[in-house]
């Protein structure tokens, strides 16, 4: 079996020190131009050479998306930030646009490229013309099957593929979508969608100018907001393909979100490596941070296409708070993140066994040192009693009522 690797999203330090924490191999993030992510925070070049280092230490690697459609104004300076990734040690970039890839064999020779989902690579005779351009990896266009992608990966044997597992889809081929530059005048090609297929939207008769809600049938509602994505009881069915890197959406996501789904991807995909069998339990890990429904996309056929009547986000579980030291004393220091109270049950997210552990809040110590009964205060550092050992970078959460 090649090495399966786990990638997960860093839209900030924070993402990226979380993920690599829960598990991911690899994470993949944006400096401050040439990404799809434009409102994430993304990473000054001080930045990205201070956590391609930290990833190194640890043993991980970075891949740096350079996935715009560019414009000519796109690529002043952008020979020079190629050159600057390569000096600093970026394993790979991700691009889409064929300039920008031959650009990077010019001035950056030795940099791996990955080919975006963004260039909608969906057939066997892409994937040869990207691997003779000189494209170590593609990430697969979403719209493709199991199937579709086995094909491939039987045609160009020597070519990596990636595709994604889990996250938000886009109602547009791949995500080439104007719909935000039409509606906001912010081009999503460039970085800067509004997710306008998020909206509500509602039909309006002419004559008589009626308004009215767009309805579903058994079949879909054929309308713009999907489903998100959710493959992790098919992990195998994708290695079996030929899939080796399995990528997991959510710049824009919480660190809390990247925590929960790196975790749980991670678990699924050791077992798979370890031929032992899917666990049930992290299907309903998976509600427990906030999604759309899920689907299994265009993976597995046709008829599992599915799409959504609504955009409002559902999950199950509230993120309460950080722990920011390791346990002592029986205490744990946390960073509150949301509100919880002396007698609240909360359950602990780590890659550690103390995993969907519960224990019952029965003493907190604010940082004056008195003991409160309820925390109120955002971000404020507070000792919590707990039974458990936990470390900094584990997360408390409480389910909701």
């Amino acid at each position: 079996m090649a090495k399966l690797e786990l990638l997960s999203p860093a839209g900030s330090s924070e993402k990226l020190e979380t993920a690599f924490y829960f598990g991911a191999d690899t994470c993949y993030f944006a400096g401050k131009k040439y990404g799809l992510r434009a409102f994430s925070d993304n990473f000054s070049e001080d930045e990205l050479e201070k956590y391609i280092k930290y990833a190194h230490s640890l043993n991980k690697k970075t891949y740096i998306t350079v996935n715009i459609l560019a414009h000519n104004e796109d690529f002043d300076g952008l020979a020079e930030y190629l050159q600057y990734l390569y000096k600093i040690g970026a394993d790979a970039i991700i691009v889409s646009d064929v300039g920008i890839i031959n650009l990077a064999k010019r001035v950056a020779p030795n940099l791996e490229i990955h080919l975006s989902t963004q260039a909608n690579c969906t057939n066997i005779e892409s994937a040869k013309f990207w691997a003779d351009m000189g494209v170590k990896r593609i990430v697969l266009a979403r719209e493709l099957s199991l199937k579709e992608i086995a094909e491939i990966k039987n045609a160009v044997p020597h070519i990596e593929l990636e595709a994604f597992v889990h996250g938000a889809m886009c109602i547009s081929y791949s995500g080439r979508c104007l719909l935000s530059n039409y509606l906001c005048n912010r081009d999503s090609n460039r970085g800067q969608c509004a997710q306008a297929c998020r909206f509500e939207y509602f039909l309006r008769e002419k004559t008589r100018n009626d308004e009215m809600t767009i309805q579903q049938d058994d079949r879909g509602t054929y309308i713009l907001n999907s489903k998100d994505m959710k493959m992790i009881e098919h992990l195998k069915e994708m290695v079996d393909a030929g899939v080796e890197s399995f990528k997991i959406e959510g710049r824009m996501k919480t660190s809390y979100y990247v925590a929960n789904v790196t975790n749980a991807y991670r678990r699924a995909l050791d077992a798979v490596i370890s031929n032992k069998p899917f666990d049930e339990e992290l299907n309903d890990e998976l509600e427990k941070s906030s999604h759309r429904r899920y689907t299994t996309g265009f993976y597995l056929g046709e008829q599992n296409k599915e799409y959504v009547e609504t955009s409002l986000p559902i999950s199950t579980y509230d993120f309460i708070a950080n722990v920011v030291e390791d346990s002592a004393d029986g205490f744990i220091t946390v960073e509150q993140r949301n509100r919880f109270k002396v007698g609240d049950e909360l359950e602990i997210l780590s890659p550690s066994d103390s995993f969907n552990k519960v224990f019952v809040v029965n003493r907190i110590i604010d940082d004056k040192g008195q003991d409160i009964d309820d925390a109120l205060k955002v971000q404020q550092i507070l000792k919590v009693e707990c039974p458990y050992e936990l470390h900094k970078g584990d997360i408390l959460r409480k389910k909701r009522n």
